[in-house]
């Protein structure tokens, strides 16, 4: 996978080590709302903080010789996210009244996004969603990334909601 050595490393491998808060970030707003609330919790509860953000390329899969001549597609994709969340930690510390101060890591994973997220999330203290993603449609209270959470996470989820309109 990939491995930037920028102002936030991001790891292409699911968040592994000490126990801590799993924030799912895919950079919108309903992510960096709960990414300020993840750094909140992962300060609070002194626990390292991990960033998560999932890329699917092929949602169905890829016929047989064709995932060789993806493979460049991919790997701009995973870089393009990365990216994304290194911009989505600075927009969050800049909102923020304080820096976050605790341990954190970035990581951008291939794969069905429920499934990394649920699998990852089960070796960690607290997962921290959004209501709703990028995805889907504006209607709808939950996504179905939230949704999955909620319904079938191992752990604690953490539903952040938009914050009130003033």
């Amino acid at each position: 996978m990939v491995r930037v050595r920028e102002p936030f490393p991001v790891l292409g491998e699911a968040p592994a080590g000490r126990p801590g808060v799993l924030a799912a970030c895919d950079g919108s707003d309903g992510s960096l709302w709960a990414l300020d609330r993840a750094m909140t919790e992962a300060e609070l509860f002194r626990l390292p903080l991990y960033v998560l953000a999932v890329v699917n390329p092929s949602p169905t899969g890829y016929p047989p010789g064709m995932a060789e001549l993806v493979q460049e597609s991919v790997e701009h994709l995973t870089a393009s996210m990365a990216d994304g969340l290194r911009r989505a930690v600075s927009t969050v510390q800049a909102a923020r009244e304080r820096p976050y101060g605790g341990e954190l890591s970035l990581h951008v994973v291939l794969g069905n996004v429920i499934e990394v997220l649920l699998q990852t999330a089960s070796a960690h203290h607290t997962l921290v969603v959004g209501t709703r993603g990028n995805g889907g449609f504006a209607r709808l209270l939950l996504g179905s990334v939230s949704t999955a959470a909620v319904h079938h996470c191992s752990r604690p989820v953490l539903v952040v909601p938009a914050p009130p309109v003033t």
